[in-house]
């Protein structure tokens, strides 16, 4: 029997599908873009972070001991200030009874602040060798040294040994220290101390050639005279005897203001610069003792107003930011290209030191929630297996049988849509002649051109009716279909799906029970024969059915499968239908019946074998479509959230289960996969290597115990690590591809899958 049905409620016209069609299309590629534009600039933050920390890029190689023979005697003899002057190196010493403060390693945010304070309330400047990343993490500190009238110099920008880099790392490490410095307090600097170096006559055949390069670039090495070894922590007496010259000559100390506790420092300091005071020592900076040596001893000491006059790498000529004084005259205003690249350096550490950090402990949630989610299914599913199971197969011994009810006997509808079928409706519908339970079958033409309907009527089957409808979508043709069904109970299923014979019977036996309203069957791939068939085999029997026993028990079923489905004709039509407002038809439908008060169950042993996507192209538009259309679902029911009694069970436990475990979870689980291979790479391979293999077990055990309820062939699980490498980055960027399209507005049309029509009979049940 034939039947020409107009569809109802839809837009009709052809050049409107295709003009919305096309718009679809032309947003696609942006969003994809976009969302792996996202998923890179967390992985950049993620880089800079570690380069910050030195996780990245470190080298903890330090030399000693090395051979002195190349370097000039007059050098190894000199003063600690070592400069050049068209290649020829001289070097100079602090007049007598003066002091140079430095300090190293910093800045911080504790100790560098208690080091400010001790200088301002002795009225003493000092010169600051910063070290360019924690510069660029604490750029208010600098500012505000600067601001005091303090001095910086560079000192490298990871705390690398030079001796063994290359020049483009030195060049880099100098540059990189400059911007954060202009980023941090506007200003660079020609000051320079290498990392671990000491007393001038320490410099050996090694680090020569950089002094050499550094100086050839227009930098003033400093070197110390007198080390506090205050990083020793031997106590403040030790502190202040060591730091103090010997007969009343003039030096460059060395204390610092980072690189672990700095207490007894901050307790030396004070006493150390009133001893000093006491016996008639001056203090300066770096600049201020060049200047004194020149001859110029005004301006030496703390200055007030803007830093001094100097240029210098990205820098301008005249006045920075401490004073026109000669103890800062090593710095130089920061302008052009340099201010604002290091702007953006010191903005963009910002944004990862507090990205990161957040990140960390939202994953960690993230990672809890999700482990409490395996053992939360593998609870529920084992009870929800043995409830529904008691007594199968026992002849009903063993504490009673489970039963729904009475046994449903009556005749049910069975409605197929299908549009351009032609490869799969001859098998579907011969695998409804086969059903043990008495059908009629209602195939809903949705405006095919492959001749789908007279491929259905050429098979002369007597209990098939054919309604044809212009092209509307599924969920016109679903309701179409409701609207011509003459029983009771409607079985839904797709144009590509195979039923065991069985399956109806088994469906709708928990019809039994009046308070249901729908039933979920237990949906099957059937071309698993193939790498990415495995995968969604793996993936349908761990992901979608597990987790359909557990929301099964807790009432609150999220969603019946289109390739599977039963439904109560009046519970359909009391909720206005399959609504087209989602493209998850399926979704919406089963959250409008729980919220009118419908019991939604699942039924394991009603199974069905459907034809999953048989290329990534095909499958990323089907999980797209999925994955869009569950946010639009969960988006137009939200009020279920409010929904008081049992129609608001949904809300309250299904929608924050589905909007967690299904939503919130997988977009943020990419950055899981990040931060083990970051760890992996830069961190501790072995750790990070064995937390992953750890979470793979959970899984695997997850998964093989899906496969022993289901029945299935354990061979499959040997594709888990590959899925879990491959297959889940690909479905965690389609949901992140969803969730770009969700917050731009877009919208999507149906898409219609390629079909072989390799699924047949389900006589490979099982395999």
């Amino acid at each position: 029997m034939t039947t020409t049905t107009p569809a109802r409620g839809r837009r009709r016209a052809p050049s409107r599908m295709e003009r919305a069609a096309g718009r679809a299309a032309a947003f696609q590629k942006p969003r994809v873009i976009l969302a792996l534009l996202l998923l890179l600039a967390l992985t950049s933050v993620m880089l800079l972070d570690g380069y910050l920390r030195s996780e990245i890029g470190n080298d903890a190689r330090v030399r000693d001991g090395a051979a002195y023979d190349k370097v000039p005697s007059r050098i190894l003899d000199g003063g600690p200030l070592l400069t050049f002057d068209h290649g020829t190196a001289t070097t100079q010493s602090v007049p007598d009874r003066t002091i140079v403060l430095t300090f190293d390693d910093g800045p911080t945010a504790t100790w560098t602040p208690q080091v400010l304070k001790v200088l301002e309330e002795n009225d003493v400047d000092a010169t600051f060798f910063m070290v360019g990343s924690m510069i660029s993490r604490y750029p208010g500190v600098v500012k505000s040294l600067v601001k005091q009238g303090n001095e910086v110099g560079i000192h490298t920008f990871t705390h690398v040994d030079l001796s063994y880099q290359s020049a483009a790392r030195l060049q880099r490490e100098l540059k990189q220290t400059q911007l954060a410095l202009a980023g941090a307090a506007g200003v660079t600097t020609t000051l320079f101390r290498a990392p671990y170096s000491s007393e001038i006559d320490a410099v050996d055949n090694y680090s020569w050639p950089v002094y050499q390069e550094i100086g050839d670039l227009g930098y003033t090495s400093v070197f110390v005279d007198t080390d506090s070894d205050d990083w020793k922590k031997p106590g403040v007496s030790k502190i202040v005897r060591w730091a103090t010259p010997k007969k009343n000559k003039g030096a460059i100390v060395l204390m610092h203001d980072a690189g672990g506790d700095r207490s007894q420092t901050i307790s030396a300091l004070g006493t150390y610069i009133k001893k000093m005071k006491a016996k008639g020592y001056t203090f300066t900076t770096v600049s201020g003792a060049q200047a004194m040596l020149n001859g110029n001893r005004s301006g030496v000491g703390r200055q007030s107003g803007s830093a001094g006059a100097g240029a210098g790498a990205g820098a301008s000529a005249g006045a920075g930011i401490g004073g026109t004084g000669a103890a800062q005259a090593a710095q130089h205003q920061a302008a052009g290209a340099t201010l604002y690249e290091g702007r953006a350096l010191v903005y963009a550490v910002a944004v990862a030191e507090w990205v990161v950090p957040a990140l960390s402990w939202f994953l960690l949630v993230v990672g809890i929630a999700v482990m409490g989610r395996f053992g939360m299914m593998l609870v529920l599913a084992r009870r929800h297996h043995r409830q529904r199971n008691r007594g199968r197969g026992k002849g009903g011994r063993g504490g009673g049988r489970f039963s729904w009810g009475p046994a449903v006997t009556r005749p049910v509808s069975v409605i197929v849509p299908a549009y351009n079928e032609k490869e799969c409706i001859a098998n579907t519908l011969r695998s409804l002649a086969k059903s043990t339970h008495p059908i009629e079958i209602v195939v809903v033409d949705d405006g095919s051109d492959d001749n789908t309907s007279e491929i259905a009527e050429s098979l002369g089957m007597p209990n098939v009716r054919v309604v044809r409808q212009e092209n509307a979508g599924k969920p016109a043709a679903l309701n179409n279909g409701v609207r011509n069904a003459r029983h009771d109970i409607v079985v839904m299923m797709d144009g590509d799906t195979v039923f065991e014979p069985d399956a109806v019977h088994q469906l709708v036996q928990p019809f039994a029970d009046p308070e249901i309203g729908a039933v979920a069957g237990n949906a099957k791939v059937g071309n698993r024969t193939t790498l990415i068939g495995a995968w969604q085999h793996i993936e349908y029997v761990m992901g979608f059915n597990l987790d359909r026993r557990m929301y099964d028990l807790l009432r609150c079923m999220p969603t019946i499968p289109g390739a599977i489905g039963a439904f109560r004709r009046d519970a359909v039509l009391g909720v206005g239908g399959m609504s087209e407002d989602t493209l998850a038809e399926d979704t919406d439908i089963t959250i409008a019946l729980h919220r009118a008060g419908w019991r939604v169950v699942y039924q394991e042993h009603a199974r069905a074998w459907t034809e999953a996507p048989g290329s990534l192209r095909q499958l990323w538009s089907q999980r797209y479509r999925w994955s869009y259309g569950t946010m639009q679902a969960l988006w137009k029911h939200r009020k279920s959230l409010t929904d008081k009694g049992p129609s608001g069970r949904f809300g309250r436990v299904g929608m924050p289960l589905v909007v967690l475990f299904q939503i919130v979870t997988p977009v943020f689980a990419p950055l899981i996969d990040v931060f083990t291979g970051y760890s992996m790479i830069f961190v501790d391979f072995r750790a990070a290597l064995l937390a992953w293999l750890a979470v793979l077990a959970v899984q695997l055990v997850c998964a093989a115990y899906a496969f022993r309820l289901d029945r299935e062939k354990y061979r499959y699980l040997a594709m888990l690590p590959l899925q879990q490498l491959a297959y889940r980055q690909m479905m965690y960027l389609v949901l992140i591809h969803s969730c770009v399209t969700a917050l731009t507005g877009g919208r999507l049309r149906w898409q219609k899958l390629k079909r072989t029509g390799e699924v047949g009979t389900p006589a490979g049940a099982g395999r």
